[in-house]
């Protein structure tokens, strides 16, 4: 079975966590959901959900002060993390190893496994201590993803931007099942 942590934060674009959870669900992925209390406070005044509504996408749900959950060791073995959408704050403590919720201690193992580590970063523009985050992230086997839209196949709504870059989040993150529409050249 293919395990697979989402993390939803504080940061603009609730909908790329809902959307991940949804189709995850779809593909027959089994998810963990960590979302952070600003997390919950946007995917509320984004997308009109509560707490329970959210957890119900997911096959189990963790609070962020759960710091003894199975997704805390790693030997609870995982396929993929992704925090979708990762603050500039999650980011910084993923980059400096400070695991002091559950969900950034999640990271932290999902890096030390040497498994697939996702990051939704949402913030812009990028100041030096953002890049060097990334950097450092990045260098440690991270994926660092800003969820930039594609336009060559010619999206007609935001639906279908925020599908087409789920999909591809799911294929980097290691999800055989995932169907990003691949560019087939002029």
């Amino acid at each position: 079975m293919t395990r697979l942590i989402v993390g939803i934060t504080g940061a603009s674009g609730a909908v790329y966590g809902v959307r991940l959870l949804e189709r995850a669900r779809a593909l027959g992925v089994h998810t963990h959901l960590v979302a952070t209390p600003a997390g919950l406070l946007n995917v509320h005044h984004e997308l009109g959900l509560d707490r329970q509504a959210l957890e119900a996408l997911a096959d189990e749900a963790h609070s962020p002060g759960a710091v003894g959950a199975c997704i805390a060791s790693g030997s609870y073995a995982t396929d993929a993390m992704v925090v979708a959408p990762c603050t500039m704050k999650t980011l910084a403590a993923v980059a400096h190893g400070m695991g002091d919720n559950l969900l950034t201690r999640a990271a932290d193992v999902t890096l030390k496994e040497r498994r697939r580590l996702v990051l939704m970063v949402r913030e812009t523009p990028f100041n030096l201590a953002h890049l060097r985050n990334m950097t450092a992230v990045t260098e440690m086997g991270g994926i660092v993803f800003p969820p930039l839209p594609a336009f060559y196949h010619r999206p007609q709504s935001i639906a279908e931007l925020v599908d087409e870059t789920v999909e591809r989040v799911l294929q980097v993150a290691g999800i055989g099942q995932a169907t990003p529409r691949e560019w087939r050249g002029l």
